[in-house]
């Protein structure tokens, strides 16, 4: 009988080629999109409006880049929307009370990651599904949130705060900057590092890598407070840019998240997937979604247009990964 040890769970190079493989499909999609954008609309190629895209790329990859992580170990995250909302009121409020942006953003970033360590905790320690876990903290958050804010808005922040959200250097929006930052952080950390093997290793077969000695719930427990600290980050910049914190911020935050990183090619199986793969994604939905706004198609058949998306990403992965894992 063959020992299972941790060299022999971690991915092989020819799924990480795989992975590579899907990349470039869809950054050749991204290009064609762009291409038709620009033939239909003249509008599209102006460089105010590339800016806005690259912009509205950015915050949805922030929440989507975290939630890549969880969905590599085969689970799901469907609080991350309702964490932004409730992470971006805390924060405004300690903005607004104390005076000091600095105070705002570790509040938002650890009301995040701890909402995140909650998600993991309850996956791991109660051994609650993902879906379930966190569909149900998506709704403990939206009651807290409600109830917190009774109906108030927070707006009026510093100048210097608000510049992180909507500010520029060099000629881009700083959110590009740090989308840049955590883009390159989170793929060397997913393809580079043994943690990010071994979260690979997880989605492929959470049993062989158990059997390997990969601390599999430690992992799980990272990869959700990762996600909720993601969102964290999010509700900084959503707070920077909309200059406002009220309680319904995050509700059409989740699907968005979700679609980039399905649309980016990671697998909802587990174990195939890329963080710049999900960067494509969010890039792809942007333009999609910044196209029907050129084309002046309502506003009201955007919700319908994501998740026809959703679908068909699903079912391209059902197709096409799963008789090779």
């Amino acid at each position: 009988m063959t020992d299972i040890t941790k060299e022999s769970v971690l991915p092989p190079r020819s799924l990480l080629s795989q992975s590579t493989a899907q990349v470039f499909y869809r950054l050749l999609a991204a290009l064609l999109i762009c291409a038709a954008l620009a033939v239909l609309s003249d509008s599209f190629l102006s460089l105010g409006n590339i800016l806005n895209v690259l912009r509205q790329a950015s915050l949805t990859f922030f929440i989507a880049s975290g939630l890549t992580l969880v969905v590599l170990t085969a689970g799901l995250d469907l609080s991350v929307g309702a964490n932004v909302a409730l992470s971006a009121c805390l924060a405004g409020t300690v903005i607004h009370q104390t005076g000091s942006p600095t105070l705002g953003i570790v509040t938002g970033l650890l009301a995040g990651g701890t909402v995140g360590f909650l998600n993991g905790f309850m996956v791991t320690a109660l051994r609650i599904p993902s879906f379930i876990a966190t569909y149900g903290m998506l709704w403990v958050l939206n009651g807290v949130t409600y109830w917190y804010m009774a109906g108030e808005t927070i707006h009026g922040f510093p100048a210097g705060f608000r510049q992180i959200g909507s500010g520029y250097f060099l000629g881009l929006p700083i959110p590009v900057y740090l989308l840049l930052v955590f883009l390159a952080i989170g793929t060397l950390f997913a393809q580079r590092t043994t943690w990010g093997q071994e979260i690979y290793a997880i989605g492929a077969n959470p049993v062989a890598a158990r059997l390997s000695g990969i601390p599999v719930a430690r992992r799980l427990l990272l990869v959700y407070t990762v996600s909720g600290t993601m969102a964290g980050l999010a509700s900084i910049i959503f707070l920077s840019r909309l200059n406002s914190a009220e309680a319904d911020i995050g509700e059409s935050l989740t699907l968005p998240a979700i679609a980039a990183v399905l649309i980016g090619g990671t697998s909802l199986f587990g174990g195939v997937g890329t963080v710049f793969g999900t960067f494509i994604g969010a890039l792809i939905l942007t333009l999609v979604l910044n196209g029907m706004n050129l084309l002046s198609i309502s506003a009201n058949w955007q919700p319908l247009v994501t998740g026809i998306i959703v679908i068909i990403a699903v079912w391209l992965d059902m197709k096409t990964r799963r008789p090779t894992q």
